[in-house]
């Protein structure tokens, strides 16, 4: 897998110094709250493992699995193959995300989301690429672990064609690899 990596863009210490941070942040943000946590599947899960061990504060978590890409590219047709279990109405909602990309499906998340009458609703994206937001995209993260140029990322969850997500670090994919 490693010789399909052009560069590494962040490493595992980096990540997890960035996940301490920010736990402390939401630790802060979500005291007394009982919040439900939702990881947008599959990418999340390496992310939402390490960030909900960082946030020391009472937590419920859910989970839910929007997909919309076919390789590379997202195909722009939004379907819940899995919906969050719990009732959150009322409820105060942190949507925890890989990455924040074209803002399609995560757009799509939040709409959902708000449907249901949270409280609060509120977004950690490990990842933010802005140069990929489509247009007429306003949403914004209101957590941020990093910004990052756009590049195709694979590893600590991220994916190209379901491979690479074990991956320790973060890095750029070899155009050959996606190009093929």
């Amino acid at each position: 897998m490693e010789k399909d990596i052009q560069s590494v863009l962040l490493t595992q210490e980096q990540i997890q110094n960035r996940i301490a941070e920010l736990g402390e942040v939401l630790t802060a943000e979500y005291a007394g709250k009982n919040p439900v946590i939702v990881g947008v599947l599959k990418g999340v899960v390496v992310f939402y493992a390490d960030m909900v061990r960082q946030i020391k504060t009472p937590c419920q978590m859910d989970f839910m699995w929007i997909s919309s890409y076919a390789g590379t590219d997202s195909t722009g047709n939004m379907l819940v193959r899995q919906d969050v279990t719990a009732d959150i109405t009322g409820r105060h909602v942190l949507i925890l995300e890989d990455i924040f990309d074209t803002g399609n499906s995560l757009n799509f998340t939040v709409e959902h989301l708000k449907a249901k009458n949270p409280a609060s609703l509120k977004i950690c994206t490990l990842l933010d690429k802005p140069e990929r937001r489509k247009s007429g995209i306003t949403l914004q993260a209101d957590y941020v672990g990093f910004t990052i140029p756009n590049e195709f990322v694979v590893g600590y969850g991220l994916d190209y064609n379901e491979q690479y997500r074990n991956l320790p670090f973060i890095g750029i994919l070899k155009p050959e690899v996606y190009e093929k």
